[in-house]
């Protein structure tokens, strides 16, 4: 069940519930309604677990490309240093070295940046899934604060 028909049947449990006679007041099953809490609570980790995961994903994915930028770097020195005889043949170990970690670190501002934009994507989901949830919320109180006021 999804929030809003939780929050629904939150509603439905206080407007159905019986006055206090001589009162404004209403008698509501507080069992029933921390039932209805908890389900609430028990959607809200998903999301946040899988906030979580992206940024856990995200740290993988740029140690990852780490790893392997210090791989290339350190294939790279390996041949420079086996034909460090000639100095034209250094020199062009030195450039592709210095090319392949250019090309490494492009990789790898491409993986962190695609991260991270997947990351902000979730994230801006989360926070308008939750913005639904915070407006659902304060219409209930004002509808409950608006009945209260009434039938005073």
């Amino acid at each position: 069940m999804d929030i809003m028909a939780l929050i629904d049947r939150i509603e439905e449990i206080i407007d159905g519930a019986k006055t206090v006679p001589l009162t404004n007041s209403k008698m509501v099953d507080p069992d029933a309604i921390y039932e209805i809490i908890d389900e609430i609570r028990a959607q809200f980790p998903d999301e946040l677990k899988q906030a979580r995961w992206i940024v856990k994903e995200r740290q993988e994915m740029l140690e990852e490309a780490e790893k392997e930028a210090n791989r290339i770097l350190e294939e790279a020195q390996g041949r420079a240093q086996a034909i460090a005889s000639e100095q034209e043949i250094v020199r062009l170990a030195e450039q592709q070295a210095a090319e392949i970690m250019d090309e490494a670190r492009a990789r790898e501002r491409e993986i962190r940046l695609g991260a991270e934009d997947y990351a902000d994507e979730m994230l801006a989901n989360l926070e308008v899934n939750l913005g639904k949830l915070l407006t659902a919320v304060q219409r209930g109180r004002d509808r409950l604060q608006g009945k209260v006021s009434q039938r005073q």
